[in-house]
């Protein structure tokens, strides 16, 4: 391989180059994406050289091309996820360039210690194609829906919701298990830096709402039990209402392919879906398969949210030790299909 196209960590040199790629980049985060402007000059575009927030980003040049990634991991976490991948190409322009920037960006990610490198592109997108050349499959499709600010639209709930505490995180994890299809579960988890509420029937979590807040907009992603159903737009709408910012900020739900059923929340709520997207993933190493949420850790180090609803493991361990068997997983691939 020609030394000129070999990925490197981003130098001070590189500070002028990547400022101007990253205006015309394409943003593979969702979350960061619509709530952090992932390409403004505010962005954490440059953490990975002051080492903030788990953010690691290359620069590389193929055939006399720039190209620039960025994708978000932390130690421990078993998924990387992309963040942002520059320039924009033309309809006919090679696209080795991006084929280079992802390579690139998984060996860097396996590196890390991540066992999967994820990125969630719009279908639509000729990146789409050329994520599947470089390796990623599709997990799952979603779509994004999109409201503005809710100031009085939506009628007040008659149920309300509780910020999750520590206590939580086996109830949290308990309900995951349970609601997200078992081949699925090791990518489509909320991040830990998301904030969340919980909805309770007779002590039980029923429902979880994870939700990041930002400059641009609130990003939300719901999770309910199947006996809840029924309640999903009173369930959100009372979200909605507890969190501050959904009064003056867009508001982003992502509901994935296997939540189907929450279509008719959505449009009950008056969101318009937005985008749809596929999210797609890369093997980098051989990692748990069939495997559920479990908390392994439910101190949080300095005020932090524990990181328990990304841990994985069987979820009949968490049965047994803490006496549920009586939730019955749902939604697993012989359920729901494909996702």
């Amino acid at each position: 391989m020609d030394s000129q196209s070999e990925a490197h960590a981003p130098k001070l040199l590189d500070l002028p180059l990547m400022l101007r790629l990253k205006q015309n980049a394409i943003v593979l985060h969702s979350e960061l994406g619509l709530t952090e402007d992932a390409r403004g000059q505010n962005s954490a575009l440059l953490s990975s050289i002051v080492f903030q927030r788990g953010l690691h980003a290359l620069v590389a040049r193929v055939d006399e091309k720039d190209v620039v990634g960025q994708f978000r991991h932390r130690p421990g976490e078993t998924n990387a996820h992309i963040v942002y991948l520059a320039p924009t190409l033309a309809d006919d322009e090679d696209d080795a360039i991006w084929l280079r920037m992802l390579d690139a960006m998984a060996e860097q990610a396996g590196g890390n210690g991540a066992h999967t490198l994820v990125g969630e592109v719009e279908t639509s997108h000729r990146l789409f194609e050329t994520m599947r050349r470089a390796g990623f499959a599709v997990y799952s499709r979603q779509v994004i829906w999109r409201h503005g600010p809710i100031a009085a639209a939506l009628r007040p709930p008659g149920l309300t919701l509780a910020a999750e505490t520590e206590d939580d995180q086996i109830g949290i994890a308990a309900l995951l298990g349970s609601t997200i299809p078992r081949i699925l579960q090791t990518v489509m988890g909320p991040s830990t830096d998301m904030a969340g509420l919980v909805y309770r029937v007779d002590g039980r979590i029923e429902a979880y709402l994870a939700y990041s807040e930002g400059k641009h907009g609130v990003y939300l992603m719901p999770y309910l039990h199947p006996e809840v159903l029924s309640e999903a737009p009173e369930i959100i709408a009372a979200a909605l209402r507890q969190i501050e910012r959904c009064r003056k900020l867009p508001i982003y739900i992502c509901v994935r392919g296997y939540q189907g059923w929450m279509e008719n929340a959505m449009l009950d709520l008056g969101f318009d879906p937005w985008l749809e997207q596929a999210v797609m993933v890369k093997h980098l190493t051989a990692g748990v398969r069939q495997a559920s949420f479990e908390s392994v850790e439910l101190t949080a180090s300095r005020g932090q949210k524990p990181a328990a609803t990304l841990r994985m493991a069987s979820v009949d361990d968490i049965r047994r030790s803490r006496n549920l068997a009586a939730i019955k997983p749902c939604g697993s691939p012989e359920q729901t299909g494909k996702p």
